[in-house]
């Protein structure tokens, strides 16, 4: 269950925050006025609070991670909502943020294995 929250509320902050700035980018960019700024504002805001229902306590680990949903949400919020079509390496480089991410976040910890496992 706790894999499945995790992966839940990275999704969820990635809606909120790549929604947010995106908001935030068409009422600066493309002149779409002050309410997609107010949203994408209401949206980055929402995204830290759903940062922070991560299970995890080591805030710096949890950005860390998020960082790679950011790339693989990013790409996918410009494929469905701008038409944007990645190139192989942008694919390749989502992939390889994903594995680091998972690898950050899934990885065991001094306090599951008993052992120092940062040395």
């Amino acid at each position: 269950m706790t894999v499945f929250r995790i992966i839940v509320l990275f999704v969820l902050a990635a809606v909120a925050e790549i929604g947010g700035a995106w908001l935030i980018w068409q009422a600066v960019k493309e002149e779409r006025g002050w309410l997609f700024a107010v949203a994408g504002i209401m949206a980055l805001g929402a995204y830290g609070f759903i940062a922070a229902l991560q299970p995890d306590a080591n805030f710096g680990r949890v950005l860390a991670a998020y960082g790679g949903i950011f790339i693989a949400g990013s790409l996918v919020w410009g494929i469905i909502v701008d038409g944007f079509t990645p190139t192989r390496w942008d694919w390749i480089g989502s992939a390889v943020a994903l594995v680091g991410a998972a690898i950050i976040i899934l990885a065991p910890t001094a306090s599951q294995t008993g052992a120092d496992v940062a040395a």
